[in-house]
């Protein structure tokens, strides 16, 4: 079942024109994106740096209001709510920003940032608010005396740790978790990955996990959807996805990946250029300027996202 379903998701940021140019432009950051969470369930975005990511997950919690398009979380739009049903709303859906050192208030002690969202949704107050929030400082692993600390005074993966138990604060059932280890040590990354595995399977959380790191996408995903200058042009389960890849984008971000096999290389597709500005981009299909396959009909006409195999879509037509 879907808690989350996002349809014909768009983002268009409006910027003004410059000295030379006629008028106001758009920025188009995410263009038409169909998906769906599944509770209990972990769905990957993967791509370049500014396909859209992250913007993609700041629409799925209404952090930013769609310029068309709909987001619905158990079948009720969000657009319909009114500002105190979306308030109230907002306990289902948190998120776990990618910078621990930008994301938490240098000014507020741990056990204020923590409570904050429990005083904010009137959840609990004095003893049974400080019990809560040491409790949840035991589930990430911190030690109580993070209680009266402020955050300058932990390492990134004890401050990654504090904003997984602010999210957790109000009891979300779908958290998007965007680039939550990019900023981490290797080593800190298998902590906080295996501490959010825990917690999905400890508290039936669903999961919008971003991230560029494919190999930290498959670890944790049940499905990936690859996200290129704001389209999905594949999803998959995550097994199907790394075994069987099918839109030639897809298999350029895995050929990139390194082995950890000994003397098994994989052969390496380059991509030419760099992805296109989103203020114009391509005609046609999105990709076929660098795409190392490309027909005349991919210069015109653009690809749906279409069922290719069961349970895997592509946005190719050459597929």
């Amino acid at each position: 079942m879907s808690l989350v379903s996002a349809r014909n998701l768009q983002k268009h940021f409006r910027i003004g024109g410059g000295f030379l140019s006629s008028g106001k432009q758009s920025v188009r950051a995410v263009d038409g994106v169909d998906l769906d969470v599944v509770e209990g369930q972990t769905l990957g975005i993967v791509g370049e740096s500014g396909s859209g990511k992250s913007t993609l997950g700041r629409l799925l919690l209404r952090l930013l209001v769609p310029t068309a398009g709909t987001v619905a979380f158990e079948g009720t739009d969000l657009s319909t709510l009114s500002r105190s049903e979306l308030r109230v709303k907002r306990r289902d859906m948190q998120i776990i920003f990618q910078d621990p050192y930008a994301s938490l208030n240098p000014r507020m002690r741990v056990g204020k940032i923590i409570g904050e969202g429990l005083e904010v949704h009137k959840l609990a107050v004095g003893a049974e608010r400080r019990d809560r929030v040491y409790e949840l400082m035991t589930r990430v692993g911190l030690g109580s005396d993070a209680f009266d600390r402020y955050p300058h005074e932990f390492s990134g993966g004890q401050r990654q740790r504090i904003g997984i138990a602010r999210a957790l604060a109000v009891g979300p059932r779908f958290i998007v978790a965007d680039e939550p280890v990019s900023a981490l040590d290797v080593s800190i990354q298998a902590q906080i990955l295996n501490l959010l595995a825990e917690l999905q399977d400890e508290l039936n959380l669903a999961f919008a996990f971003i991230s560029h790191d494919l190999r930290v996408v498959r670890h944790v995903s049940h499905r990936i959807a690859v996200m290129y200058l704001g389209k999905i042009v594949e999803t998959a389960s995550a097994d199907d996805l790394y075994t069987g890849a099918q839109h030639p984008y897809t298999k350029a971000l895995l050929s990139a990946v390194p082995s950890i096999h000994k003397g098994k290389r994989r052969n390496r597709v380059v991509l030419s250029g760099d992805i296109p500005s989103p203020i114009s981009p391509p005609s046609g299909c999105p990709f076929h300027p660098r795409c190392p396959i490309a027909e005349d009909r991919c210069k015109s006409e653009p690809p749906e996202l279409r069922e290719t195999a069961p349970g895997h879509t592509t946005a190719c037509h050459l597929v």
